[in-house]
């Protein structure tokens, strides 16, 4: 009887007791979307103060730094999986972005930025002339 032996099996079963490791996990999780003229980042940050919230934007580079406290006083742990300190996560902006243009709020434990398209950017509508008739509009696709 032939015994199938898989070779990478072993490294798939290992990699993925890792990945459910939750310190493997990443400490800001986000969703990023496009919404017609602007782009929508969620970033999950439940149980951080709102005043640690630090955004900031410089050369391109979107910086989101947020800080979860750990509980003080006695008591002894049994579980303790909530990672706490000082979180950041950077993002490098593509061109044709309104970067002066980005708001943010944060509710429900979710930082919402919205990051508005450039108007250099947006798809706008060129006047073709054609001899010496009346130009035509030709509408650029979006």
């Amino acid at each position: 009887m032939a015994t199938l032996w898989d070779p990478f099996q072993e490294m798939d079963r290992l990699f993925g007791s890792l990945a459910l490791n939750t310190r493997n996990a990443p400490a800001m999780p986000m969703d990023l979307f496009r919404e017609g003229d602007h782009y929508v980042l969620a970033v999950d940050l439940p149980g951080v103060d709102p005043g640690t919230i630090d955004v900031a934007c410089e050369d391109r580079t979107l910086t989101i730094r947020a800080e979860r406290t750990g509980r003080s006083g006695e008591g002894q742990w049994l579980v303790r999986e909530r990672p706490t300190g000082t979180f950041a996560r950077q993002l490098t902006l593509g061109r044709g972005l309104a970067l002066d243009k980005i708001s943010a709020s944060y509710a429900d434990g979710v930082l919402t930025l919205t990051i508005p398209v450039s108007e250099e950017a947006k798809p706008r509508r060129i006047e073709v002339e054609h001899g010496a008739q009346q130009p035509t509009a030709i509408e650029a696709a979006s």
